[in-house]
């Protein structure tokens, strides 16, 4: 698709709308299996806030893990402001979820680096909970950069990693091999344990130990997902140099 045709807002909108409505198909459609959902439980009630954390590459479905019921908490997710960007905002807005817009360049840019750090932080303390792809929006494919962790820090809130997996899928040839899962399958939702957030003066060694076991949880369950699902797991890119923001796309 041209990027003259993608950067058409009739056509962001059209595309995004359609996207939502096979995503809320797919999770209608699938059989789920649910392994450790009572992590999540407590958010959806408001008993405190959390930082969402799922690959980019699994974001298609990530509406499943989180109950967008009246009453429920809200998740806000950021989203990069790229073409790319308004399709998943529109797509994202189609399942319930609640989107801000931001981008993934360094401090002085649009709601860039510690700017889009402190406008999620300032959006856990008013709705509870703030989603964000750590390995996104470019990379490297399941690689944790500093962002969620940055806004636990800031907030004092618990990071809750989210996969899913299904059996009749097709994994994209992308940077971030996305999932495009298929109707009427067999699926798995995992949530991890929490992970508590790292000091209010922490330091950069023990944000650095926060990043890491962030990164190992989210490559564990998402490994367990697909295994459970029966297909074959994705594995990790070579990690390099990151920066501080996260968008979803």
């Amino acid at each position: 698709m041209s990027k003259q045709l993608i950067g058409n807002p009739v056509v962001q909108f059209l595309i995004g709308r359609t996207l939502g409505l096979y995503m809320l198909l797919v999770g209608a459609t699938t059989r789920w299996a649910k392994v450790n959902r009572a992590a999540a439980e407590p958010y959806w009630a408001g008993q405190g806030n959390v930082v969402l954390s799922v690959w980019h590459g699994r974001f298609m479905l990530a509406h499943t893990l989180w109950r967008f019921r009246r009453g429920d908490t809200k998740a806000v997710f950021l989203i990069s402001r790229s073409r790319e960007g308004e399709v998943a905002s529109h797509a994202s807005r189609t399942v319930g979820a609640e989107v801000i817009r931001g981008s993934a360049a360094k401090g002085g840019q649009q709601k860039g680096g510690l700017e889009a750090v402190r406008e999620l932080v300032r959006q856990l303390e008013d709705r509870g909970a703030v989603g964000m792809t750590p390995d996104g929006p470019r990379g490297p494919r399941m690689r944790v950069k500093m962002g969620p962790v940055q806004v636990a820090k800031l907030a004092q809130a618990p990071i809750l990693c989210l996969a899913w997996s299904t059996n009749w899928r097709v994994v994209l040839n992308s940077w971030d091999r996305m999932i495009v899962p298929l109707p009427f399958g067999r699926g798995v939702m995992i949530w991890g344990d929490p992970i508590a957030p790292p000091s209010p003066e922490a330091d950069q060694s023990e944000l650095e130990r926060v990043r890491a076991a962030l990164e190992a949880e989210m490559n564990r369950i998402s490994g367990e997902a697909d295994r459970m699902a029966g297909v074959e797991p994705i594995d990790p890119a070579p990690p390099r140099a990151a920066t501080v923001a996260e968008p979803v796309a």
